[in-house]
């Protein structure tokens, strides 16, 4: 069976872009289209309402997307199944991370599963680990490397890697906006402090509930999404970021910040894969989770 029309349907309807989606899928856009036209023709609806600058699923599109990845997981459990007695899996897993994840963690969480399963592809996708969940969730990734929240959602499982504390830095050089005495935190010294925070996420909830036990409404020069454009924007001198020490200590910039020894210490950031319950069911996702062990 085919199932590359299903492939490039879902991988359209998560990018929203062609161009992305064709890349993705190894196909020019002019065979992605003509795929999505055929796949509409034969369902008899319009999946996508596009135009030369947007691309939207409609409802009929969205049911559509349920449906395709379900297909494929229970593709992938009948196809292994059928095959168990050949003791090799083959497939692909999708994994979501931030770029520091990415090259901190994968090379140890790989190099021996990949060696064990060289038939099973691996797909890697970066971005704002604050995303991370949602896409597990959504069904877009099979799996992502995440900080643990606070309260996790039912459906998922969560094994840790390892623990980062969460460190505030500040440029190398001098600015009369920096606290000089960190470990003794006062609203006069942090009122009117320029804070480079995270949009969203674990670690911007840990910032927050610290600015209001003292009793200060923090000055937001800039929010962004991934942690290490806080480190360059600190390091270029615009003002104090909170990130996790792991980033820190990967960073290229990490001899232009400084860490700050505030008091009191953030939470530990307990970061670790998650997947969803259901999906532990997949040969290929339950050969890659019993691999892992906390570093």
């Amino acid at each position: 069976m085919d199932m590359r029309p299903l492939k490039q349907f879902l991988a359209l309807a998560e990018t929203l872009h062609f161009g992305r989606a064709s890349e993705m899928c190894h196909v020019s856009p002019s065979t992605l289209s003509r795929t999505i036209r055929q796949l509409e023709e034969h369902l008899d609806v319009v999946l996508f309402v596009r135009d030369n600058r947007h691309v939207t699923l409609t409802r009929q599109g969205r049911q559509f997307q349920e449906y395709s990845r379900e297909a494929l997981a229970q593709w992938e459990l009948l196809r292994h199944s059928l095959s168990s007695e050949t003791g090799e899996l083959a497939g692909e897993i999708s994994i979501y991370c931030s770029v520091t994840a990415s090259y901190s963690f994968l090379y140890d969480l790989l190099s021996d599963f990949r060696l064990r399963h060289p038939r099973i592809e691996l797909k890697l996708h970066t971005g704002d680990p604050a995303e991370a969940m949602n896409r597990v969730l959504a069904g877009e990734e099979d799996m992502a490397i995440t900080p643990r929240p606070r309260s996790a959602p039912g459906a998922l499982a969560f094994k840790s890697l390892t623990r980062s504390p969460l460190v505030f830095i500040a440029p190398v050089e001098q600015a009369a906006w920096i606290p000089t005495t960190p470990e003794s935190p006062s609203v006069e010294q942090w009122q009117g402090v320029p804070m480079i925070l995270s949009e969203a996420g674990l670690s911007r909830d840990y910032v927050d509930t610290w600015f209001r036990a003292l009793g200060v409404s923090p000055t937001i020069y800039a929010q962004v999404a991934g942690h290490e454009a806080i480190v360059s924007m600190v390091g270029l001198g615009f003002g104090i970021g909170v990130v996790p020490k792991i980033v820190l200590d990967n960073s290229p910039l990490l001899e232009r910040v400084r860490v700050l020894p505030v008091k009191p210490e953030l939470p530990y950031y307990d970061v670790g894969l998650c997947v969803l319950n259901r999906q532990l069911k997949s040969p290929l996702i339950q050969a890659l989770w019993e691999t892992v062990t906390e570093r």
